[in-house]
């Protein structure tokens, strides 16, 4: 297991690597993408433009560029070119809502979603799996923005059963914290309630006809461990996958849509207006500290994977 963890935490670092510098060459290699001409503003001569190349390191090869632009995000003395603020400390700022949001949902959404699969599958093709059906579809269907929305207005502005947006940290109150997110959270878990039920339903039902099951059950378990050690657990295996990604896309800016319609703020907010501007070292950071947590969750379900499959070890 150990030697599995270390091959999956260097692959973690090599993807990491690649993904920093492709993102800072192609920013270096866009039209109209020259620093150090945003930097000057409109109306400006050619002599502060060679000025700021001189002053920025703009006139060093790329990846003397690269080296120092890298030393800056880790050593914290990143600035922004657009507003010349620190750009770790933007993200520091920006990233309790970010968080709060995606940890949240993650863990609602999959915490709901495995009850719901579970039942269905059990109770598979009687009443209560076709309604089941029904409402998962129907979540499925509705777009998040549209969701949040109704959830805003309704349980929020029109009866005031919750907040109607802002965030509150929970270091400061953590009472307030989870009744700020319950709508957040909620509007962000509908979607995926209904794609990892019906997944997880379709997996146990594949499952249960296994011929490890029928040993299993031939062997004189009971129904419930049967279900839980060896059903459920081999059919999580795909979902475990699926939420790897998901958190990951959440956490990059999944959750862009959720910020906004709540006004939470966030780090999917600042990552675009930075885009937005062409504005290299809050993208740069930004990118890397979204792919950090892509990376990580799927190395993360990796383990997960050889944990639940030993088989997968020998990968």
């Amino acid at each position: 297991m150990v030697p599995f963890i270390i091959r999956r935490v260097i692959g973690m670092i090599a993807v990491l690597f690649a993904i920093s510098v492709v993102t800072f060459t192609i920013f270096n290699v866009i039209p109209n993408g020259d620093p150090a001409l945003r930097l000057a503003g409109h109306s400006t001569t050619p002599a502060t433009v060679a000025a700021i190349r001189r002053q920025y390191g703009f006139n060093k090869p790329v990846y003397v560029q690269y080296v120092r632009t890298m030393e800056k995000i880790f050593n914290g003395s990143l600035v922004s070119y657009a507003t010349q603020t620190n750009v770790d400390t933007e993200i520091e700022h920006d990233l309790g809502p970010t968080i709060s949001l995606a940890v949240g949902a993650a863990l609602l959404w999959m915490a709901i979603a495995m009850c719901l699969g579970l039942y269905t599958a059990l109770k598979a093709g009687k009443f209560s799996d076709r309604f089941l059906t029904v409402l998962a579809l129907t979540g499925i269907s509705m777009p998040v923005f549209w969701v949040g929305a109704l959830l805003s207005y309704y349980l929020g502005f029109k009866a005031g059963i919750f907040p109607n947006g802002g965030y509150v940290k929970l270091t400061t109150n953590p009472i307030q914290w989870v009744y700020h997110m319950i709508l957040p959270w909620t509007a962000l878990s509908i979607l995926f309630v209904g794609v990892y039920s019906r997944l997880l339903r379709s997996n146990i039902l594949d499952t249960i006809n296994e011929d490890f099951v029928r040993t299993a059950r031939a062997k004189g378990l009971s129904e419930r461990r049967v279900l839980v050690k060896h059903v459920l657990r081999n059919s999580l295996i795909p979902i475990i996958s699926l939420w790897g990604l998901d958190f990951g896309a959440v956490i990059g800016g999944g959750a862009l849509v959720v910020e906004s319609v709540f006004n939470l703020g966030g780090v999917g907010q600042y990552a675009a207006n930075s885009i937005q501007s062409l504005d290299v070292p809050p993208v740069m950071a930004l990118t890397i500290f979204i792919a950090f947590f892509v990376v990580l969750s799927n190395t993360v379900v990796d383990i997960l994977y050889a944990y639940l499959d030993p088989r997968i070890r020998l990968a």
